[in-house]
């Protein structure tokens, strides 16, 4: 049986679900972003008990199909930014269609009417959300952040930032008072 998950963004996500199966007294087979696998089906009061669990550290159950289909793009995107964005060598329609074996304006239209946002503009986002934690640490300069998050120039980088959060990666590295946002939030 495979229960979906809202949410799940992060390796750290996948230790805390694991943690409410496993304190619970269910086992999974396997905890990947956005899922859950069990040997056995559980009964309707341990799927409610497991969601109310599930809500207290930030998580839900998804049950419908259009949620799945969602919540399966945006984790593939979320993993794209966070982990393999400078490997990607198709552009994001032809990964998703890849991955997901759907057609890319089926996958778009839902996306877009249930997120109230497009798919492009949701990767975007996550990828400035990314260069704001990357600039913040400073450890990498905006050209390494440009080549990291697969941008083909800083010039590129640079104009999507200011478009984004209407500052330069400049101004925002000497402002620090801008706070960034949860993935979840976008």
């Amino acid at each position: 049986m495979k229960l979906y998950i809202k949410n799940m963004v992060c390796s750290r996500c996948k230790i805390v679900v694991k943690s409410v199966f496993e304190n619970m007294g269910i086992n999974p087979v396997s905890v990947d972003l956005g899922e859950v696998e069990l040997k056995n089906d559980i009964q309707e009061i341990q799927k409610n008990e497991l969601l109310k669990k599930l809500h207290a550290v930030g998580f839900d159950l998804i049950d419908d199909r259009k949620s799945k289909t969602i919540n399966k793009i945006k984790t593939l995107i979320i993993d794209l930014v966070q982990n393999k964005n400078n490997h990607l060598k198709t552009n994001l329609s032809e990964f998703l269609f890849q991955e997901l074996h759907q057609d890319y304006n089926t996958l778009s239209n839902l996306f877009s009417e249930v997120e109230n946002t497009t798919i492009e503009k949701y990767f975007i986002n996550l990828k400035i959300e990314k260069v704001k934690e990357l600039i913040i640490y400073d450890e990498l300069s905006l050209s390494q952040i440009a080549y990291s998050l697969n941008y083909s120039s800083v010039s590129h980088l640079s104009n999507q930032f200011k478009k984004v959060t209407g500052f330069s990666p400049t101004h925002f590295k000497n402002i620090k008072t801008i706070k960034r946002k949860q993935i979840e939030d976008l």
